[in-house]
């Protein structure tokens, strides 16, 4: 009886998402597009799903820079092609985090010949353009970034894009400023934070590090993870997330006393 209950647990995913007008993975079958790294590839089973929603907030407002690091990583994957990517930011969005900085996307992996740049005035307008480009076909990717945690992209507005990236064909990367309560239509949430890089062999700076925290999952469990992007290779590496020291402070660890 236990051996069945992942089986059992995957066809009601699946029929839940045929209801939902969600691409399955027995649709997708080889399309998934995997990271690179084995333990989230197999949490995901067999990598993100494409022509889909996914979600990626900061784990905190200081990690709103890593947030936007891992979509840009996302976008630069090979597996996208050499179509073009569009990222479309709200005024305020673009005020509170910064415009994508051109020479800065090419030494990351992300070109700025495949790169495109939107800026709108109202939330409502972003999510508008994101699902007109979604559908387009025209693109690899679209990432649109909402201030706050987004509120215009509520349960509905997501399931618009939802259909749009499937119709279009295209990666849909919806990027909140803050961790949002609402229910969404996406197939993952991510929330991101910088982690320490490791040196180079010279003691330099090392590779740019994500500590990855998927916290919504249609197709399996979640996790977390410690991984590296090679800006060269355009890939993703595993690192150890270590294991912290012993405490000294337990009480087995404390030593006896005669007391009187």
């Amino acid at each position: 009886m236990t051996a069945g209950k992942p089986a059992t647990l995957d066809r009601l995913r699946q029929e839940v998402a045929r209801i939902e007008g969600v691409p399955t993975t027995m649709e997708t079958g080889d399309r998934l597009w995997p990271l690179g790294v084995a333990a989230i590839d197999a949490v995901l089973q067999g990598g993100l799903m494409p022509a889909a929603l996914h979600e990626i907030a900061p784990a905190r407002m200081a990690d709103l820079g890593a947030a936007c690091g891992f979509a840009a990583a996302l976008a630069a994957r090979p597996v996208l092609g050499r179509r073009e990517v569009l990222w479309v930011q709200t005024d305020f969005a673009a005020l509170e985090s910064g415009r994508p900085y051109g020479p800065g996307c090419d030494l990351f992996g992300l070109p700025t010949r495949r790169l495109l740049l939107l800026t709108v005035p109202r939330p409502v307008d972003l999510l508008w353009a994101m699902e007109e480009a979604l559908r387009s076909r025209a693109l690899a990717a679209v990432i649109a970034e909402l201030p706050q945690n987004g509120v215009a992209a509520d349960l509905t507005a997501t399931r618009r894009l939802t259909l749009a990236a499937r119709e279009g064909d295209s990666l849909g990367l919806l990027l909140r400023h803050q961790s949002s309560p609402l229910t969404s239509s996406a197939e993952t949430r991510w929330q991101v934070a910088a982690a320490p890089s490791r040196p180079d062999r010279f003691g330099g700076l090392g590779r740019t590090t994500f500590a990855l925290s998927l916290t919504k999952n249609r197709r399996g469990p979640t996790g977390r993870w410690l991984v590296a992007w090679d800006h060269h290779e355009c890939a993703f590496s595993a690192l150890s997330l270590g294991v912290a020291a012993a405490a000294v402070d337990r009480s087995d660890r404390t030593p006896l006393v005669r007391a009187g």
